[in-house]
């Protein structure tokens, strides 16, 4: 079973509810975690609950995440896909500064591909990083797009994606190569990517919301926690649900460090939400 259904990323198809790998690294995603065993049963549990689409980076840990995937996944089962993410890197005070020229993208590309012990990357999706946190930044993504879709030239690369952008982004970097997702910010609570969201759907690209359950700060709200009661349900499960049924093109990856909470998100996707519910969770926006 594919935990909601399928979808597809380019010429691989996915299972809708898939797993971010970032969380399995050390505090402030910095080094490794506190119970390395811990995290491959979480990897692992994930492949076995149905999971088929994994999202990581290089630059969590860095290389934390990555290793980890390998030590605990390799050799990959052929129905098994990851995406991972290259345009910013990390400095010894723990910062996320971009890293967007040509030798930074190129060794990135690089560094995934030994890390995770393949020779193609099957996603990669370049990620625009902006001053103090704010996406999207308002730059042209011609120049570093261009370096992923010559590294995809080269076979290096099967599928090219964004992060952190903008829907004119979208567009132009879609006149140099195609793009087979999109991973933005939103949630129930976050709906500034609304209508990026639904052109997207309109041409069958699929959206990867990042912190779909809040990120660092987990959602919180009254409306949330009635609606979970009404069915019976954490109030996670049916923030995840929602996203879920929002859009069809809605592909997920919510992370943890935690098996129980890795089986809790999983079982979301079996959640149907009557109408009702899904109408108080559309007023929370």
């Amino acid at each position: 079973m594919s935990p909601g259904g399928t979808h597809t990323l380019g010429d691989l198809t996915v299972s809708r509810m898939g797993y971010g790998a970032m969380r399995l690294s050390g505090p402030g995603i910095w080094g490794p975690p506190s119970d390395r065993d811990a995290a491959l049963v979480v990897l692992r549990e994930a492949v076995e609950l149905g999971v088929t689409h994994i999202d990581t980076s290089d630059f969590y840990g860095p290389h934390t995440t990555n290793e980890l995937i390998r030590e605990a996944l390799h050799p990959y089962a052929d129905s098994l896909h990851l995406v991972t993410k290259v345009g910013a890197k990390r400095t010894p005070d723990k910062g996320w500064p971009a890293a967007l020229s040509r030798e930074e993208l190129t060794s990135a590309v690089h560094d995934n591909l030994r890390n995770l012990g393949v020779d193609v990357l099957d996603v990669v999706n370049l990620r625009l990083a902006g001053e103090h946190g704010v996406f999207p930044i308002p730059v042209s993504v011609a120049e570093p797009f261009e370096v992923l879709a010559e590294l995809q030239q080269q076979g290096l690369i099967r599928h090219l994606g964004l992060s952190h952008v903008s829907a004119e982004q979208v567009k132009e970097a879609r006149s140099i190569a195609p793009v087979v997702c999109v991973q933005n910010e939103y949630n129930v609570a976050n709906r500034a990517n609304d209508g990026l969201l639904d052109a997207l759907a309109a041409i069958n690209i699929p959206f990867v919301p990042y912190f779909p359950l809040g990120g660092f700060t987990p959602l919180q709200s009254g409306v949330l926690d009635d609606c979970a009661r009404r069915v019976d349900a954490t109030p996670m499960q049916v923030a995840l649900a929602w996203l879920l049924q929002r859009s069809p093109n809605m592909l997920l990856i919510p992370g943890t460090s935690s098996v129980s909470h890795l089986r809790e998100n999983i079982a979301a996707a079996e959640l149907e939400l009557p109408k009702d519910v899904i109408a108080d969770l559309d007023a929370l926006a």
